[in-house]
């Protein structure tokens, strides 16, 4: 007798699954595959519980803002564009409107989404949304026990020129700044 398989897309089928780890922003599953071309397998993915949110902010003189903050997993600071996590059941644009006022103290009029993107999809499903915010007024910066950030003000130019010469390595702030010049 032939044992049946949930079948994935792409001719993937899945023998078992069981969770590796989980807490409260990911879900690690360990699943026993059957590859497109019919041999034994195994395949890792990390699920996100939050939506990655990025976003842009531009002023009418042509300003934005990035933040530096340091990052744990490359034990490195980094530049980046405003960012957080969209919890499931929060509207995205109202994530994006808290992101931006917690991280660098500003409140946008205007909030457009810019792009959707899969930050790493051979081994996550990390959906993350950008938007543009503009119609900027002053805020109150709000951060979070994990947050280390700084803000700095420049031209949009500047910005786009950091992810030129390789200043900017963060894929969602990479994305946006490239995304907006076209």
């Amino acid at each position: 007798m032939k044992t049946s398989y949930p079948e994935k897309v792409g001719g993937w089928k899945v023998k078992s699954s069981h969770i590796a780890y989980e807490n409260p922003w990911i879900k690690v599953t360990h699943d026993q595959v059957i590859t497109p071309k019919g041999t034994d397998g195994i395949y890792g993915t990390v699920h996100f519980k939050n939506i990655a949110i990025g976003v842009l902010p531009i002023d009418e003189e042509g300003n934005t803002w990035l933040v530096k903050q340091s990052r744990y997993t490359l034990n490195q600071y980094t530049w980046e564009i405003p960012e957080g996590g969209c919890p499931e059941g929060e509207d995205p644009v109202n994530a994006a409107r808290r992101e931006l006022e917690e991280e660098v103290g500003l409140k946008a009029a205007e909030v457009t989404e810019l792009m959707r993107m899969h930050l790493s999809n051979s081994v996550s499903d990390e959906l993350a949304i950008i938007f543009v915010a503009k119609g900027l007024s002053a805020g109150q910066q709000a951060l979070e026990s994990t947050e280390d950030i700084e803000y700095k003000k420049m031209p949009l130019t500047e910005a786009i020129a950091m992810v030129k010469r390789g200043d900017i390595t963060d894929s969602i702030s990479v994305a946006a700044l490239l995304r907006i010049c076209l």
